[in-house]
């Protein structure tokens, strides 16, 4: 890590709890044997061009915070297999499943992290990641519990200060209160642009999109999703 300074994080709980049932046996073997090659090592300094972290020839690098299942990030690296991956999830049942895809179909353009994502925003250099994803990400619904929301002015100003000019933000939520408080926090810090022409643009899922275990609970239960996309100026 640099001397660089860094917001605090003595209040900024913004994940449950870590564990979930027992991991089978090859789920745990593959974690103990895989998930230390991929890990970004945050105790070494980031390398000038992240590109320099995956062992095949990227030609720009995404970030997705709390991959959940994995599904869209499995679907993306398979989709776009020169752009490379970060994804973070502190999850452990998580982290297990999406190893497990990872070498099951070879994946070469994924790293990942397995605890706080503020942690990787203040490790990366700035203007050098081209698009954040934050899928479905904890709504914590009661008001009470509006702070520990991932969206907020300090998480905004460390992703504005990792993207590259005009690189992409992108949110989805199928809770109304998170998405107007997203658009929200996003318009009060002013260095985002939400590029919604019309109502279609924020209601229909971002092009590629393959859906989530949490879109279709939503469905299911009748809640609609809203796709919204910022752009860093």
């Amino acid at each position: 890590m640099t001397d660089r300074h860094y917001p605090g994080r003595a209040t900024e709980a913004f994940f449950g709890r870590r564990k979930g049932k027992p991991l089978r046996d090859r789920q745990a073997e593959s974690l103990a044997m895989v998930l230390p090659a991929l890990k970004l090592d945050l105790a070494a300094p980031a390398p000038a061009r992240l590109a320099d972290l995956f062992s095949v020839p990227v030609d720009e690098v995404r970030l997705e915070i709390g991959f959940g299942g994995g599904e869209h990030l499995v679907h993306r690296a398979q989709e776009s297999p020169v752009t490379g991956f970060i994804g973070v999830e502190p999850f452990v049942n998580s982290m297990a499943k999406l190893v497990g895809r990872v070498i099951d179909l070879d994946l070469r353009n994924i790293r990942l992290y397995d605890d706080d994502a503020t942690q990787v925003l203040d490790w990366l250099p700035p203007a050098s990641v081209d698009r954040i994803d934050l899928l479905y990400p904890d709504p914590w619904p009661k008001r009470k519990h509006w702070k520990r929301r991932f969206v907020s002015q300090v998480n905004l100003e460390r992703f504005h200060r990792v993207l590259k000019p005009g690189g992409l933000f992108l949110f989805a939520s199928d809770i109304d209160t998170y998405v107007n408080w997203t658009l929200i926090h996003c318009r009060n810090h002013g260095g985002f642009e939400w590029l919604a022409q019309d109502a279609s643009d924020w209601l229909t899922p971002f092009a590629g999109w393959p859906g989530t275990r949490y879109e279709a609970k939503a469905r299911r239960e009748g809640r609609s999703s809203a796709y919204l996309t910022f752009r860093s100026v």
